[in-house]
């Protein structure tokens, strides 16, 4: 049986009882579906982007919208928000899964498009939640579409799009840059749904302390389904212990740490939180601070981060970052990685923790980073020049005949176990690569640099 009527989108055609079975299951639904805005005047958050003198504020106000990538963290209302896009253009929205969907799906996507087009002179906005997760041929087949304007593509991703999405679609879209829900809004979100007795959950009486409400939206870590997933397991938690909820005594800090156990760390080991970990250790070790290292080095490995990731990282570190202002540094940094292979987990951890203050209290040169990128970047230009015959191996006779070898010195024969030689190819025989700092150990460098440099200005090639 098919049903047009009141009570629903305007011209909707659905089957009777699937929408009465909808009616009946709606309070069984999760928190946090009930509670999503069904107005921009409600949706919390995000006003860069959503107030009326913003980009997309002014575009749904001219019913102008264009297709966009929505990229943020769980929970920051991107699905929310693309549906209150289509709301409130009227346009018909079609909720699209990358996980879930193929090629083919998207051609049956298409032809519907082209129905709304054809049939009610609607617009169509396409959603496509987690739209990283497209190959390349699942992202190819949406660019015509989306050129030839038959749909308004709004992407959802939580990962960087100019990795994850091809440059084809990207260049077709808005990035739209989303952040994590302040406090102020995840305890906005849960007090609506503390008072709301028909979505939310106000009929049951519940109610927060002060101090456990701002425990609550902590918590969330700017997530704000996390937020009513954790509301609705207090709820859940209060109503099966209490004889009569609506009586009960307001929920304490303490009552909550223990419902909920424990705080969970916004965290992704394979997304854009872990690059922006990672790199906030590494400048804080760059920046020699060890105390915000530290900090750095115990919310990844809290969070679930493979120590011995994060111990490879540092090791790179004191190649890259101290080099020769401390060669120790390279070694502390391997037995850190050793003693953390070796104690495994929580002790080794320790270890690591060692290592990042002394990388981080270190003194610090990039001036052998510096030289092997300035080195390629040299073999890059002039290719591959040949090796001076004179350092050539000339273990057969046919080679010594060719003069390899021929007049190659040898440095321990002479004083200071120096010689004057050229090493580098001819067309190189000036260039320097490497310039050391005058700090830790590089200012003991710099001076043997310049001692032998001053022993090849005072000698001649067959004198040193």
């Amino acid at each position: 049986m098919r049903y047009v009527g009141t009570g629903l989108q305007k011209g909707a055609i659905v089957d009777l009882f699937e929408y009465q079975a909808k009616k009946k299951t709606a309070g069984h639904r999760p928190l946090a579906e009930r509670m999503r805005p069904r107005t921009l005047a409600q949706f919390v958050g995000q006003r860069h982007v959503v107030a009326e003198d913003k980009l997309i504020g002014r575009a749904i106000a001219g019913d102008r919208i264009f297709s966009m990538i929505l990229w943020g963290p769980p929970g920051c209302g991107k699905t929310t928000l693309a549906r209150l896009i289509a709301r409130e253009t009227r346009a018909h929205f079609l909720h699209f899964s990358a996980v879930l969907s193929g090629v083919k799906e998207i051609r049956a996507v298409i032809a519907e498009a082209k129905k709304q087009v054809q049939v009610r002179g609607r617009k169509t906005i396409l959603f496509v939640d987690e739209i990283h997760r497209f190959n390349k041929a699942q992202q190819d087949a949406f660019l015509h579409h989306v050129e030839s304007g038959l749909i308004t593509l709004i992407g959802a991703t939580t990962e960087n799009p100019s990795f994850e999405v091809i440059a084809a679609l990207l260049s077709r879209c808005r990035v739209i840059t989303l952040n994590p829900l302040t406090t102020g809004d995840i305890k906005a979100i849960i007090t609506r749904a503390l008072t709301d007795s028909e979505k939310g959950i106000g009929a049951s009486g519940l109610v927060l302390e002060p101090q456990a409400l701002d425990s609550l939206a902590q918590m969330a870590d700017g997530d704000g389904r996390a937020a009513l997933n954790n509301l609705e397991v207090v709820a859940a938690y209060q109503g099966a212990h209490a004889g009569t909820p609506k009586d009960s005594p307001p929920v304490t800090v303490a009552q909550l740490q223990n419902i909920l156990n424990r705080k969970a760390l916004l965290y992704d080991k394979a997304g854009d939180e872990h690059f922006n970990l990672i790199s906030a250790l590494h400048k804080s070790l760059r920046g020699s601070d060890p105390d915000a290292a530290l900090y750095w080095l115990a919310r990844m490995l809290t969070a679930g981060e493979d120590p011995l990731y994060v111990a490879r990282r540092m090791v790179r570190f004191a190649s890259e970052d101290i080099g020769n202002a401390d060669p120790n540094a390279l070694t502390v940094a391997l037995n850190g990685v050793e003693a953390y292979r070796f104690l495994g987990s929580p002790e080794g951890e320790l270890a690591l923790a060692q290592v990042a203050v002394y990388l981080a209290t270190a003194p610090k040169s990039n001036r052998v980073y510096a030289a092997y990128h300035a080195v390629q970047d040299e073999i890059k230009s002039s290719g591959s020049l040949p090796v001076p015959l004179h350092i050539r191996n000339a273990p057969t006779k046919l080679m010594r005949s060719l003069d390899y070898g021929k007049n190659y010195r040898y440095a321990h024969d002479y004083d200071q176990g120096y010689v004057r030689q050229d090493y580098l190819p001819e067309a190189l025989q000036k260039r320097k690569f490497y310039r050391p700092t005058d700090r830790g150990f590089e200012k003991n460098i710099q001076k043997r640099l310049a001692y032998w440099a001053h022993l090849r200005a005072q000698t001649g090639p067959e004198k040193v």
